[in-house]
């Protein structure tokens, strides 16, 4: 019994613990679309690195652009997201023609993320995207 009371009080706490994205509303501009991202590391650890990729689609659900990127660390030049610190990330997308709709949509989704020391997250639990509206 006292276990289950401890499981439950600590329940909330393990729902936040993650690391949390944003997609904030995308700017576009002829053959160029930016899809901002506003992420807070909401573990107990930093985040050493984490990989993206930005699916940016039109009103049919039609893929017209994507990009991967190292969107936390993954160079010397970029830094771990310590605990409880945030950042953000500007996913740049070109078209070799004009974006013929700015109504567009992106969809992100992680494919790897590294915490302390090298250990791999399980990026299903570990990350949760939500997009803001216009």
């Amino acid at each position: 019994m006292k276990t289950l009371l401890i499981v439950a009080l600590l329940c909330p706490l393990l729902a936040t613990a993650q690391l949390a994205v944003t997609i904030l509303p995308s700017k576009i501009t002829g053959q160029k679309a930016v899809v901002p991202l506003a992420m807070t590391n909401n573990l107990a650890e930093s985040v050493e690195s984490a990989r993206a990729i930005c699916f940016l689609m039109d009103e049919q659900g039609k893929m017209v652009g994507q990009s991967a990127k190292w969107v936390i660390g993954g160079s010397k030049d970029r830094p771990a997201l310590p605990p409880k610190a945030g950042t953000t990330y500007n996913f740049v997308i070109t078209s070799p023609h004009p974006f013929t709709t700015t109504n567009l949509t992106a969809q992100i989704s992680f494919s790897r993320v590294v915490l302390d020391g090298g250990k791999l997250a399980d990026v299903t639990k570990t990350v949760s995207v939500t997009t803001q509206l216009k």
